[in-house]
């Protein structure tokens, strides 16, 4: 296809729908015809021609050496000496042509529009899942004085405490010897909010009851 004018804007219109399909006026290098046009144009075009300005900062950017070195057929002219541009049909199928201008502004923007879409639906999916909660089950011995104590008060003061993270379970008295039984008591923990250290601690407090705290088994669960 030709141009006429490239001043008016039906000229550039018509260029600007060339170049969205195009990466230069002639084949796939800059050439005589793209020098051609440009020193038409005298400068980037104003209004909505983003293909044209696109092309024109794209020419713009080799040196004034580099443009006048470039070779190709010579163009027709126009009446009153207006270039025109004869442009060859970019072939439907060809899969091989490579767009060597790299990604424009718009096309920049839509990808980094899609990525942060795609970012964000990801991060709601994720967020809708449940948090997995640690977990850990807990059998403590808890040793009495001696065979006076009294196991059922002990046990309950052992239950008065109280811990975000803290389930206590079943018990039961288990002899040791010598008429004296310990007390077992299973609990189920949540591992970032209790610290058995400070269980332990707890339960020891109730000094009047308990000799001492031991862990007799411990699995996460």
């Amino acid at each position: 296809m030709a141009f006429g004018d490239v001043k008016t804007p039906q000229g550039l219109k018509e260029l600007n729908n060339f170049l969205a399909d195009n990466s230069y006026i002639s084949g796939y290098t800059p050439s005589k015809a793209d020098l051609s046009v440009f020193d038409a144009l005298g400068k980037a075009p104003a209004g909505d021609y983003a293909h044209v300005a696109r092309w024109y900062r794209h020419i713009a950017s080799f040196e004034a050496g580099e443009r006048s070195a470039w070779t190709g057929a010579p163009l027709p002219q126009l009446a009153g000496g207006k270039p025109t541009v004869a442009a060859a049909a970019k072939p439907a199928d060809d899969d091989d042509d490579v767009d060597l201008f790299g990604s424009d502004d718009e096309e920049d923007e839509e990808a980094e529009r899609l990525k942060a879409e795609r970012v964000a639906a990801y991060a709601a999916k994720k967020s809708k899942k449940p948090a997995l909660i640690a977990k850990s089950s807990v059998l403590l011995d808890v040793k009495p004085w001696d065979d006076e104590t009294d196991m059922k008060e002990m046990e309950k003061h052992v239950r008065t405490i109280e811990m975000d993270g803290l389930l206590w379970g079943a018990s039961k008295l288990v002899p040791v010897g010598y008429g004296i039984n310990k007390l077992q008591i299973m609990c189920v923990i949540e591992d970032e909010k209790v610290s058995i250290d400070l269980l332990q601690e707890k339960i020891e407090e109730f000094e009047d009851f308990v000799q001492s705290v031991d862990i007799a088994a411990f699995n996460k669960i």
